[in-house]
């Protein structure tokens, strides 16, 4: 009996010991899932807002691609002539890079020449007046912004400066670095919640500046002038600007070196608050750098060489001048910290073709598309492909690495 009496009372004692565990580790589940005390009738369930949660990340991007300078010689306005209907067309000059610059965000170019209207008739090198049907294209292509500050925005005078800028705007597009009167000057542009400030200049305008009074040079085109940049550059900072861009147009035709002055006033402007800083003017690329100042990464290149002319080996001297590059950049914004940062930068060498086919004709080359696909290289002759491969290297050497 008294052995009886023993394991009765352990058994109940495990028994209940169990249940408490139990019970215990059914709580312990409960506060895991969101809940404490009181569900059940024993737990209540935690207010939302004390239950732990990871900060939501978000982000918004944005991509913009430049090119560098896009001229119109007489050959090319020739090629583009139909003499059925006195007509231009240009709009097959763009076709194989027209997916690159239609899917960007906001695609600039250096356009380097002037639309003073086609009444006035046409004409080149050294005073250019090219059809309104090349703007017609180049929007079809795909661009946003052109630029207007450069050696040849004067080449028809100050009725052809302002001509330009009109018929940029009739195809939709906006010019920059030249104005109709005295304004901000400061363009901004918000892309998918990136404010991004764009500004531009000329080191000159070929001595035609003196068609011009010191009232109208102060506004209807923007010189290289350091103070007038730097101030320039800490308007866009105080409009709150995520990315300063600087579109200026330098240095000297055909060196691939950037000179002194492109060096000391890019590494000035990083300084004073530009973030991207995209060269034209020497018709050849020149090296880009990944400069880092002010915590973050920052960008420059010298020249984006011709995107489109008709300056070749056989007339310049030199086979430099048919190499551009598209310039693709990644910016990302974290919209919690405030903060953008350039994320990527993607190059996409281009050669200019010029060939016969019923008369000469040009195109706009995404070299690597031409190297990788076959249908694309069986297109060009044996002679054209040795000059992209040659092209797509001596571009690719002069480019900083992300």
């Amino acid at each position: 009996m008294k052995k009886r009496n023993i394991i009765i009372p352990s058994l109940l004692l495990l028994l209940f010991s169990l249940f408490i565990i139990n019970q215990f580790l059914l709580n312990i589940t409960k506060i895991h899932n969101g809940t404490s005390q009181e569900e059940n009738g024993f737990l209540s369930p935690l207010p939302e807002s004390e239950i732990p949660q990871e900060e939501e990340e978000k982000i918004t991007t944005a991509t913009l691609l430049a090119v560098g300078d896009i001229m119109f010689h007489m050959p090319q306005i020739k090629s583009a002539y139909n003499p059925v209907d006195n007509t231009y067309d240009f709009n097959d000059v763009f076709r194989y890079v027209r997916k690159y610059i239609d899917s960007a965000d906001l695609s600039i170019a250096n356009f380097e020449t002037v639309v003073a209207g086609n009444e006035r008739g046409f004409s080149g090198f050294p005073r250019f007046n090219s059809p309104e049907e090349t703007l017609k294209a180049i929007k079809n292509a795909g661009f946003n912004i052109l630029t207007t500050a450069n050696n040849h925005a004067l080449d028809q005078g100050k009725e052809g400066l302002l001509k330009t800028i009109e018929f940029i705007e009739r195809e939709g597009m906006k010019n920059l670095g030249t104005y109709r009167e005295p304004s901000d000057q400061l363009l901004i542009e918000n892309i998918n919640g990136i404010k991004v400030a764009l500004l531009s200049y000329s080191y000159g305008f070929n001595g035609l500046e003196y068609s011009l009074t010191e009232e109208e040079l102060s506004y209807l085109v923007n010189r290289i002038d350091e103070n007038r940049i730097k101030e320039d550059i800490l308007k866009a900072k105080g409009h709150d600007s995520d990315i300063i861009v600087v579109c200026i147009h330098w240095g000297n035709e055909y060196e691939r070196e950037p000179s002194e002055f492109q060096v000391e006033l890019g590494k000035k402007m990083i300084e004073w608050g530009a973030n991207i800083i995209l060269g034209g003017h020497p018709h050849v690329v020149q090296r880009s750098e990944i400069v880092h100042y002010g915590g973050k990464d920052n960008f420059i290149i010298y020249s984006m060489g011709n995107f489109l002319s008709n300056q070749r080996r056989e007339n310049v001297n030199t086979k430099y001048a048919e190499d551009g590059i598209m310039v693709k950049i990644l910016l990302e914004k974290d919209l919690i910290r405030d903060e953008t940062i350039i994320k990527d930068i993607t190059y996409i060498p281009t050669w200019v073709r010029r060939y016969n086919d019923n008369g000469v004709k040009y195109e706009i080359l995404p070299i690597v598309d031409f190297l990788e696909d076959e249908g694309l290289y069986s297109i060009i002759s044996e002679k054209e492909r040795k000059r992209i491969e040659e092209s797509y290297h001596d571009t690719l050497e002069k480019m900083a690495q992300n």
